[in-house]
């Protein structure tokens, strides 16, 4: 049985508002996000990523999956640094179809990624070409106005900065896979 806290599983305050903003898919040019307003449980996750890397010994304790694009792809807070609060971990996105990347170094970062017009799924999808074109949203900014705790940077220069702080995440999650 996975055992979790409270404080480890508390939704926090600025996802419970991203998950009232609707996002606009636009036939594919705007953003595939639908946010949870509550975390998958422990047991979800779990299930999820076994399935999803082929090994079955793993547990999911270190994700918390509070949403997906269209595909069933998952973003989630990953529990990579112990001694910080939920907020100030990492968001990274895990794709359908294998794909995967460290979105932004903590919440507060990932509602400016939001707040510029991009999703964890696009995020990812544009990594390998760089193009983080801003397609400014005025609901998330004021969103991300009212919550973040970083100041207010390009998606690029955040997605740039987590990915040099975790640069091994894509090799680590193809370690777990059998």
């Amino acid at each position: 049985m996975i055992e979790t806290t409270e404080g480890d599983r508390a939704f926090p305050p600025a996802l419970a508002d991203v998950a009232r903003v609707e996002f606009d898919y636009d036939d594919g040019e705007g953003v595939d996000f639908e946010p949870y307003d509550a975390f998958d449980s422990a047991e979800e996750t779990t299930d999820w990523l076994r399935n999803w890397t082929g090994n079955h010994q793993l547990d999911g304790d270190a994700y918390r999956v509070f949403g997906q694009d269209g595909t069933g792809g998952l973003a989630a807070l990953w529990w990579v640094r112990p001694d910080r609060p939920l907020v100030e971990q990492p968001v990274v996105f895990l794709g359908s179809e294998g794909e995967r990347g460290v979105v932004a170094a903590n919440l507060s970062d990932f509602l400016w990624v939001l707040a510029d017009g991009l999703g964890p799924a696009e995020v990812v999808e544009h990594e390998k070409h760089e193009e983080y074109d801003a397609r400014p949203n005025p609901v998330l900014t004021e969103l991300a106005e009212r919550h973040a705790t970083t100041p207010r940077r390009t998606a690029r220069d955040i997605v740039t900065a987590a990915r040099s702080e975790f640069p091994t995440f894509s090799e680590d999650i193809d370690a777990l896979c059998r």
